[in-house]
C-alpha cells in the first residue's frame, strides 16, 4: 500500500444544499483543495514548486457512499493509483467523522500554462510521488 497524503477540510455553509446535506458538486471542492495542498504545499515543503506552474484535470470520478452534514472537518487521504509519463491519477478516500463518506478518483496533467500544452512529469516531480503510488 502506497503512503497517504491525508488532509482536514472545513465544510463550510455554503456547501451545504436543500436538503441539508453537501452538494454532490461541493464534493469536487472539497477533494480540490486536499489536492492542492498536496501538490502546492506538500511538494514545496519537499523543495518542488514545479507543480505550481500548471496542472489540469483531465476527469473526475465520484463514488458518494453516504451525505454529509455541516459540521466537523472532513478527513481526505490521497494516494497516486496510476502514474504515467505525462499525467497521473489521484485517488481519494473522504471520511466524515471517521465513517467512509465518498471515493473519487482524479486525472492530472501536468501543464504548460505559459505555451499552452500538456507536458511530461519531470524527473522531480515523478520522485516526490513515487512514495504515494500504489504498486499493482
Amino acid at each position: 500500500m502506497a503512503e497517504r497524503f491525508v488532509y482536514d477540510v472545513a465544510v463550510r455553509w455554503s456547501d451545504m444544499d436543500a436538503y441539508g446535506h453537501v452538494n454532490n458538486a461541493r464534493f469536487l471542492t472539497l477533494y480540490e483543495e486536499a489536492r492542492v495542498a498536496m501538490f502546492f504545499v506538500g511538494a514545496k515543503a519537499h523543495g518542488l514548486g514545479s507543480f505550481e506552474e500548471g496542472i489540469v484535470i483531465a476527469r473526475h470520478e465520484i463514488d458518494y457512499v453516504r451525505p454529509i452534514d455541516f459540521g466537523d472537518p472532513v478527513r481526505i487521504e490521497m494516494w497516486v493509483s496510476e502514474l504515467r509519463a505525462a499525467s497521473f491519477t489521484v485517488s481519494y478516500e473522504l471520511f466524515d467523522d471517521g465513517v467512509l463518506a465518498s471515493r473519487a478518483k482524479s486525472v492530472c496533467v501536468p501543464y504548460n500554462l505559459i505555451e499552452g500544452h500538456p507536458r511530461r512529469l519531470s524527473d522531480a516531480e515523478r520522485d516526490f510521488l513515487k512514495p504515494y503510488t500504489e504498486v499493482s
